[in-house]
């Protein structure tokens, strides 16, 4: 089963929105993440929908952050894409009346749970700025091999 990117993916495409000083179009988010820009725009429409991009229309248009990077979060933006799977491991019911089947669903229906709320917990904790600070980091850190080099 092939897992759900879009929170990657648009977190990727706000980091990259924020060091540009214009618009961003469809076109060019779809070629930063090798897609179609109807894709591209059709999760975009989640994040306007919440208030952290906006769409400018006509020549020159694109989208634009409508808010800075310290103010969105990864769950922010993980609920605006309406909440992927965070996880790929499923419970079984193949046998509702096993006994067995209802013990371990019981757990791992408990454990699963747990770790979904302290995942998106630690999600509300990170914002888009931390990602560009750790993302420039990584860029000084890169640069200065290359000119060792």
């Amino acid at each position: 089963m092939k897992g759900d990117n879009r929170l990657s993916r648009m977190l990727h495409v706000l980091v990259h929105m924020a060091q540009r000083e214009g618009p961003v179009t469809s076109e060019e988010m779809a070629q930063m993440l090798n897609t179609n820009p109807v894709v591209v725009r059709r999760t975009m429409a989640g994040l306007r929908e919440s208030g952290f991009v906006q769409a400018e229309r006509g020549h020159g248009g694109g989208w634009r952050l409508a808010r800075g990077l310290g103010d969105i979060t990864l769950l922010d933006v993980y609920r605006a894409i309406d909440e992927p799977p965070l996880f790929s491991l499923r419970i079984a019911e193949d046998t509702p009346g096993c006994l067995v089947e209802q013990a371990v669903n019981a757990a791992l229906d408990s454990e699963l749970s747990a770790a979904r709320e302290r995942l998106l917990r630690r999600f509300g904790e990170i914002t888009l700025a931390a990602l560009a600070g750790d993302f420039e980091r990584r860029w000084r850190a890169s640069s200065k091999r290359a000119t060792k080099a």
